[in-house]
């Protein structure tokens, strides 16, 4: 059987929750789990950019877990994510340990930094960003909708990892880090 792209079925403006139920494209729920595809997405190009074997790895299992995150943010109801790929504690520590090994190799932080530096530090600071507005929109969302709290310490986690991340290619790859020197 083929499998065809479009559906007609969101042309007049709803698409459907996992579970069947009729939303607006506007939803709270679609708004999370459309700015975490595009996180998902701009992660493609960083891993596609990056020359790290190893970074491009674990940016993969990082969309991987994206796509678990979306998924149990577009279930209707509890009862439609026991079919759903879960996420677990180990894929925050996973983020944290990642974190701690990137961060042995880097100078201490001791003021803000301009995003920048590098064109691959500039890409993960805009992933950083996207990640951060993803994770205020399942907040929002969480506010009225059942979604896993797991999902939002997820988010929190891969902000600060793509943080972290950032000051790395700039360290690795001979860039600048430029730290914010506030106008007093």
């Amino acid at each position: 059987m083929e499998w065809k792209i479009y559906t007609k079925g969101g042309d007049k403006g709803e698409t459907a929750l996992i579970g069947g139920t009729r939303v607006p494209k506007y939803h709270q729920k679609i708004e999370a789990y459309g700015t975490i595809d595009e996180l998902k997405s701009y992660l493609g190009l960083i891993r596609d950019l990056s020359e790290d074997e190893a970074t491009s790895e674990l940016l993969f299992e990082i969309q991987d877990r994206l796509f678990t995150t979306e998924s149990l943010i577009a279930a209707d109801s509890e009862e439609s994510t026991h079919r759903l790929p879960k996420l677990f504690e180990s894929d925050v520590e996973l983020l944290e340990k990642s974190i701690d090994k990137m961060n042995e190799t880097l100078p201490e932080l001791t003021s803000f930094i301009m995003p920048g530096g590098h064109v691959l530090a500039s890409h993960a600071h805009i992933a950083r960003t996207i990640c951060r507005r993803a994770e205020r929109l399942t907040i929002k969302s969480a506010e009225t909708h059942p979604i896993d709290p797991l999902c939002i310490k997820y988010l929190n986690r891969l902000s600060d990892f793509l943080f972290v991340l950032a000051r790395k290619f700039a360290y690795e790859l001979g860039g600048k880090e430029i730290k914010w020197k506030p106008r007093i």
